[in-house]
This record gives C-alpha cells, sequence and structure tokens, in this order.
C-alpha cells in the first residue's frame, strides 16, 4: 500500500528512494491496494495547486493510478481493530493496511511511522519507500 505522499514521490516528484517501488510496480512484482478515498485525496492534493511549481502531468499520475492501483472496497473497522493515527487525513491507509493484511504501507508521515511498532505486531509493516526498497534488494534497479 501507498500512502498519498510517496505516490506523489514516485509520480510527480521521481523521488529515487522510490525507484525499487516503481520497478516493483512496473514488473507487477507487488501489488498495490487503494480505494476511493484515496484517489480522491491524491487528486484533492493535486487540485490545491500547491504542487503546480513541480508541474505534475495529470495525465501521467492518473494513468499510472488507473493501470497500478487495485481498486478495493473501503473497510470498516471497530476501534478494536485498527490503530489510530493522530492524523486523521491518514487513518484510512492505516484501517486497509490492516483490514487487508498488506505486507507493508509505505509512508514518509511522521504520524503513520510512529504506529510501525504496533503494526508490526498485527504483521503489517509501516516503513518509508526507501527502507522497503533496501529490505527488498532484487528491486534496486540496475544503474543506467
Amino acid at each position: 500500500m501507498l500512502d498519498t505522499n510517496v505516490v506523489l514521490d514516485w509520480l510527480v516528484f521521481r523521488n529515487p528512494a522510490c525507484a525499487g517501488l516503481a520497478l516493483a510496480l512496473a514488473e507487477r512484482r507487488v501489488r498495490w491496494i487503494a480505494t476511493e478515498a484515496m484517489r480522491d485525496e491524491l487528486m484533492h492534493v493535486l487540485g490545491r495547486g500547491a504542487l503546480d511549481p513541480w508541474k505534475p502531468d495529470l495525465a501521467h499520475v492518473t494513468g499510472a493510478w488507473s493501470s497500478r492501483a487495485v481498486m478495493v472496497a473501503t473497510p470498516i473497522l471497530g476501534p478494536a481493530d485498527t490503530l489510530r493515527c493522530t492524523d486523521t487525513d491518514d487513518q484510512k491507509f492505516i484501517d486497509l493496511a490492516l483490514h487487508a493484511h498488506a505486507n507493508a504501507l509505505l509512508s514518509s508521515d511522521r504520524a503513520v511511522l510512529r504506529l510501525a511498532k504496533r503494526a508490526r505486531q498485527r504483521g503489517v509493516e509501516f516503513t518509508t519507500a526507501l527502507a522497503w526498497t533496501q529490505q527488498h534488494p532484487d528491486l534496486t534497479p540496475l544503474p543506467a
């Protein structure tokens, strides 16, 4: 799973830390699950104008989302089933990761990453894209 910041790092900022993730997604070696609310959040962030200096290619972003993300229903979890995030905007990512028993939720958000130890106890890794790539050296792109 990818939170909005990771999607932006990958598709807008072209952060080299996301190169392994991009390769894994392109080769369909990993599955990116997402919900409509997650897509709506990304579109909202892109539409606010704050990213205009980076000239986001909306066709590229929406095309990557359409071709790579596997859309699933929004889970409804009770308080005992989830971990509470201090940033309520990130709760949807945490809930889906736990509900779907995702291998990992990639995020750069401190509020999400603070839950990493508790998430690991539930079988889900909350980590950064760079750390995840480093844990999977077979996904490191070869130099050009």
